[in-house]
């Protein structure tokens, strides 16, 4: 009998309801978009060695529709990350989420988010990611109601840094948006490159927004991402929010900045329009 989980082993089979123990309690700013006109609810993908759940929210007539991939935070497809897909769904899209930590645990009922980053996150391989990625694009063109053609990804925190990298990974991508995303950090075994090592192989547009006061992100880390984007004349972005910290968008946690969330969700909708994800 086998005594521990392999990697290709999944511990998580289902998403939680609800917003993630370490976050609680919820701030009243929470924005709850509802599920009217739309098809939305909880799905499982095939990924090598088993299946992940994820949530998919999608217009409930028409389609095939565009697609977004949702990348989660760290505190994985919680309440907050279902809402980011219903509200890109009333805009006409199809958009999932993949719980990408299925294979190294349950990040929902984790109380400290030290312990959800040393005992979850630390262990999540890059090259898995994009490969769960990969494996949702597919599942979604099989669904028939998904034009991949028209493909797009947007990730928060540990899923904007995972935005950068897909968009190293998979040139199919017409447009993404990285908030908040780290862009540096000591490399490891399951994490080899950084966002800004991989400056000259983004070839998908991104759009990076980010807040003046992360200080999780500093500026000259910004700087050095931009010149290098420059330098390989790639065609991405960084809009930095001067009074934003880390998490702005984040509207069930007081990091929430209703001006810059605003607005960065204006300009994540019209980079996805001028790249073709529409």
């Amino acid at each position: 009998m086998k005594t521990h989980l392999s990697r290709r082993e999944f511990v998580v089979g289902s998403l939680a309801a609800g917003f993630a123990l370490a976050v609680m309690p919820v701030s009243a700013d929470t924005i709850t978009t509802d599920s009217n006109g739309l098809v939305a609810g909880e799905v499982k993908i095939p990924v090598e060695g088993g299946a992940i759940p994820a949530y998919r929210a999608m217009p409930a007539s028409g389609g095939p529709f565009p697609t977004i991939l949702v990348v989660h935070e760290i505190f994985g497809v919680h309440e907050h990350i279902k809402d980011i897909c219903r509200r890109l769904a009333k805009q006409g899209y199809f958009a999932v989420a993949p719980l990408l930590f299925s294979r190294e645990g349950d990040v929902s009922s984790m109380a400290d988010t030290q312990q959800i980053i040393s005992k979850v996150v630390a262990k999540v391989p890059d090259q898995q990611v994009a490969s769960d990625l990969d494996a949702t694009v597919a599942w979604a063109k099989s669904t028939g109601k998904a034009d991949t053609t028209k493909l797009g990804i947007v990730g928060f925190c540990w899923g904007g840094r995972q935005v950068w990298l897909y968009a190293a990974h998979n040139p199919s991508v017409k447009a993404g948006a990285a908030w908040y995303g780290p862009l540096e950090s000591p490399p490891s075994d399951l994490r080899p490159k950084n966002p800004i090592d991989l400056a000259n192989q983004i070839n998908v547009p991104v759009l990076g927004l980010n807040g003046g006061k992360d200080m999780g992100i500093p500026a000259a880390q910004i700087e050095q991402m931009r010149t290098a984007l420059k330098a390989a004349g790639k065609p991405s972005e960084i809009v930095i929010y001067p009074d934003a910290g880390h998490g702005f968008n984040a509207d069930y946690r007081p990091s929430y900045n209703p001006q810059a969330a605003k607005d960065g969700w204006k300009r994540m909708l019209a980079w996805f329009k001028q790249y073709g994800v529409v």
